[in-house]
């Protein structure tokens, strides 16, 4: 913690060793998992430049913008700015024992900590999550025919309440203006639809208050499938950009949905649509909505 009563001098070299002390964490955790700056700054939403300023020791970057990159490495925010400057030591062992263990674990975990959690009010909403390529609006089309559900995209609803392309979204205001619009239609659909199917994009999970918002008031189904099938459907889509120019594509897909698993499997259930065909998904994704009683108040 940094002492506001000590002299500004001591303040000023107390800010000093936590910017240092951050950047070096960032860096490590990042190194650790294999994760180049381009990939953690897509993740995160924070631009590579405020991330190399962060590892260098020199930025001041907000803690919205922390809490964002901490997210991204599947570290808590205590982790990054605690004081011990002993890596050999741990003053969050559980924390720590948390993040590292599988998904299956820390979703045990988590039902043990929250049963039943904020059933009330997810009332019938059901959001599918996922990387690119899962199948979210294939089969959310099945679900709005099988189940008479209204089905959403929520890029769909960002497109409508900016008035203009997602893409154009990104490149006028970038990662951190989308995720603001992204938050903002995902509370619009909360206030005023109760019984939808919704499908958001993959890097939902960056934000981790929208993210918490989507948990509270949707039962949630994590997509899953190979990265190979991921690649494919995308490209099957009419979409090169993943491969265009860029050799270490899959490794990179690899590394991005090898840091998500952990936030991916805090959903309500999950459904790997890997080597199955649509309607065998379909057919399996209602079996999980009619099993976990997702149209039926708890």
């Amino acid at each position: 913690m940094v002492d506001t009563s000590q002299s500004p001098d001591a303040v000023d070299q107390a800010v000093t060793e936590l910017q240092a002390r951050v950047g070096q964490r960032v860096r490590k955790a990042r190194e650790d998992k294999g994760l180049p700056r381009r990939a953690l700054s897509e993740m995160s939403g924070v631009s590579q430049r405020y991330l190399a300023q962060l590892e260098s020791g020199q930025g001041n970057i907000s803690i919205a913008l922390l809490l964002r990159v901490a997210g991204a490495l599947n570290l808590s925010l205590e982790q990054l700015v605690s004081q011990s400057t002993d890596e050999g030591t741990d003053e969050f062992p559980l924390a720590d024992l948390f993040f590292k263990a599988n998904p299956k674990t820390q979703k045990q975990v988590q039902q043990l900590l929250m049963p039943e959690p904020f059933a009330p009010k997810r009332e019938a909403r059901i959001a599918l999550i996922g990387l690119r390529g899962a199948g979210k609006t294939t089969l959310g089309k099945k679900l709005r025919k099988k189940l008479g559900l209204k089905f959403v995209e929520l890029n769909m609803m960002i497109e409508e309440q900016s008035g203009m392309p997602v893409s154009e979204v990104l490149e006028l205001y970038g990662q951190e203006g989308y995720r603001r619009l992204e938050s903002r239609a995902l509370q619009h659909v909360i206030d005023t639809r109760d019984r939808l199917v919704l499908a958001v994009s993959g890097g939902i999970v960056a934000e981790p208050d929208t993210y918490e918002l989507l948990l509270k008031h949707f039962h949630t189904v994590w997509l899953r499938a190979s990265p190979a099938e991921h690649m494919e459907r995308v490209r099957a889509q009419g979409d090169t950009r993943p491969m265009a120019g860029n050799p270490e594509a899959m490794e990179r897909l690899k590394r991005i949905l090898s840091a998500r698993e952990g936030d991916y499997a805090r959903a309500t259930a999950q459904l790997d649509t890997s080597g199955a065909k649509t309607k065998e998904s379909a057919d399996a994704l209602v079996k999980i909505i009619k099993k976990g009683r997702f149209l039926k108040p708890h």
